[in-house]
């Protein structure tokens, strides 16, 4: 991606030093990662097996406490902030030609370890996320490491990808189908509500295949070639049935929440190929 020409965004915080949280306990990257895994596909709240892991260990969990250090301003945060510009201007393109309205854009957070939200603690260990009542996507960088290292999905385009689908489900929650979906589960067996979850996701990754489309209309310079192929390998990379298979060894398709790869690559290449959010009704498909 070319993004020298890319204003950066002013709704982003950087609480990676001044206004983050640590939480003590000598946790390694093994018990973070099934932490994500568990998370990811069963539901279960990281800190029960974190905390679970430190009464083994000999440490009664903690409480976050505050950090001091200052927030970092680095290539990364610089990438995140361009980034995330570029959505606002894009989404807000889309809403005003789409729907004769302005887009609300959503607040971003960089932080390490933990942080509060309004949707309680967020930790590292659940990967990058997006909370509906206070509107703001979090991510800890160190998932662009673990994207690329564990999982083979390096690339600017891949990074990228991460934080539209986030901000996919930020436009989810303006167009009030976050709210919808919620209501719908709150009354659904835990099997079905995996199932509306997956539609939910593929819906973001379509989103952000929409973004990428007219970002590219916007901004011929600004997709290089070979970036839609990272952003695919992504998707595919962090299937359900993909990352199953590689923490468990078997796939449980009950429990998937995101989709597979190929469902995954299906519905952001759908949001690529036409640019067009009507496009992106994973409800109402037959199909996924």
């Amino acid at each position: 991606m070319r993004l020298d020409d890319e204003a950066e965004s002013e709704n982003v915080e950087d609480r990676r030093g001044g206004g983050g949280l640590r939480v003590g306990g000598g946790i390694g990257i093994g018990t973070i990662v099934i932490a994500l895994a568990a998370s990811y596909f069963f539901g279960i709240n990281p800190m029960t097996i974190i905390n679970g892991a430190q009464v083994l260990q000999g440490n009664a969990p903690q409480h976050p406490t505050p950090t001091t250090a200052r927030p970092v301003e680095d290539q990364g945060s610089q990438f995140v902030r361009r980034v995330l510009g570029n959505t606002e201007r894009t989404w807000q393109h889309i809403f005003r030609t789409r729907f004769d309205q302005d887009y609300p854009a959503p607040k971003l957070v960089l932080f390490s370890d933990a942080t509060p939200t309004a949707c309680g603690t967020g930790q590292s260990a659940m990967g990058p996320f997006y909370c509906p009542p206070d509107r703001t996507v979090y991510i800890d960088l160190s998932f662009y490491r673990e994207l690329r290292d564990r999982f083979g999905a390096g690339g600017d385009f891949a990074q990228a990808y991460v934080i539209a689908h986030e901000v996919g489900h930020h436009v989810q929650n303006v167009l009030g189908i976050s709210g919808k979906y919620e209501a719908a589960r709150a009354r659904m067996s835990a099997a079905r509500g995996n199932a509306l979850s997956v539609r939910l996701e593929l819906q973001a990754d379509c989103f952000a295949g929409v973004w990428a489309a007219v970002a590219q209309q916007q901004n011929a310079r600004l997709i290089e070639p070979g970036d839609f192929e990272q952003g695919l390998n992504a998707a595919g990379a962090i299937g359900d049935d993909r990352l199953q298979r590689q923490s468990q060894g078997r796939v449980v398709p009950d429990a998937f929440t995101h989709g597979t790869s190929e469902q995954r690559q299906r519905w952001l290449r759908r949001g690529m190929a036409t640019g067009d959010i009507r496009q992106c009704d994973t409800f109402s498909a037959q199909s996924l």
